[in-house]
């Protein structure tokens, strides 16, 4: 048997199971609305292609609270104290630290055994190569290393493969939806494979690519995802709302039976400090009325030569960080007890 003929077998394999794990766990995410939860919402239902007692679910009510924090000048020491001075700020540990994996980068870093160590989960954005070539198998063999690398963790993660993949400027590496979703199932055959159990798949284009109807031609199907995500920022040098930003993309998701996560979101510094404040107090506002979002993330950095329209940390903007701060102290957002 070759080697290619094996592979597809396996992913065939893991897509039988996934039916059967997706059958078993599928059912509501809490059998009655909490007392944090918004008032006569539904009980949103969920499936899943991951054991759930090993791999990440969603919480039974409320959401999962996080951020990516990125220091001025990035070390892996830089990580850790970035991270840390925002958990102290905000009172307690995050639910999710999320980190960015480049595709052949060293894996696990001490950053990220530093946040597993202290109770929080990991999302991890893994960067992609050209599609094409996943496809063909030449990556075969380093996706198999890094499939083993994340299985050695022993702890649940969240996995997210090539996440804004439907940027123009991502299209001469992802080539279209099809390319993208070939890839994809690709990655998740040789995960299958290797036997991977602790990690969920988190597909997250761009809020904005639902509002251009494009997002949605990237969608692997539902065997194949576990979380449906969206990155929401308003557009470059506008002003609009975070339920501007992300309408388009709640309305698309509420048609599938799948847990959402908000992957990054961020109000941008050229808004003002009063602005931001209250740009934030309405975005919870948004995540409390809508119970099929259970991750919220924050991105709390200044990504270079962005200037202020695209700088979102909240370092040095005592208002828009209180504002931040009281959507972490809710109980709704930390039913994992990291506190």
């Amino acid at each position: 048997m070759t080697g290619r003929l094996r592979l597809l077998l396996a992913g065939l394999v893991c897509v039988v199971m996934a039916a059967v794990v997706a059958v078993v766990v599928t059912g509501p995410f809490s059998s009655s609305p909490s007392s944090s939860s918004p008032a006569g919402s539904p009980a949103p239902r969920v499936s899943t292609t991951v054991n759930p007692a090993l791999a990440p679910v969603p919480p039974a009510s409320g959401a999962y609270f996080g951020a990516w924090v990125g220091p001025d000048v990035f070390t892996q020491a830089n990580e850790v104290l970035a991270v840390d001075a925002l958990q102290s700020r905000l009172g307690r540990k995050l639910s999710i630290v999320h980190t960015y994996l480049p595709w052949r980068a060293p894996f696990p870093t001490p950053s990220a055994l530093t946040f597993l160590s202290q109770g929080s989960m990991l999302l991890i954005s893994w960067a992609g190569t050209d599609t094409r070539q996943i496809v063909s198998g030449a990556d075969d063999s380093w996706i198999r290393t890094r499939a083993r690398q994340i299985k050695a963790l022993g702890k649940p993660v969240f996995l997210e493969w090539r996440w804004e993949m439907d940027r123009p400027n991502l299209r001469s590496q992802v080539h279209s939806g099809a390319g993208y979703v070939a890839a994809w199932d690709h990655i998740r055959a040789v995960f299958a494979a290797v036997g991977v159990a602790n990690a969920a798949w988190v597909w997250c284009p761009t809020a904005n690519g639902f509002s251009d109807g494009q997002a949605a031609a990237f969608y692997p199907g539902n065997s194949e995802v576990d979380w449906i995500c969206a990155d929401a920022y308003p557009a470059y040098g506008s002003t609009a709302s975070f339920a501007a930003t992300v309408t388009a993309f709640l309305g698309w998701a509420s048609r599938y039976d799948k847990p959402v996560m908000i992957g990054e979101f961020g109000v941008p510094e050229s808004d003002g400090a009063g602005q931001r404040a209250q740009w934030l107090r309405a975005a919870q506002q948004v995540v409390l009325a809508d119970r099929q979002i259970k991750a919220l993330l924050y991105f709390d950095a200044n990504p270079a030569g962005q200037g202020p329209q695209g700088s979102y940390s909240l370092t040095g903007d005592p208002a828009a960080l209180s504002a931040l701060s009281a959507i972490a102290a809710q109980p709704y957002f930390n039913p994992a007890g990291t506190r």
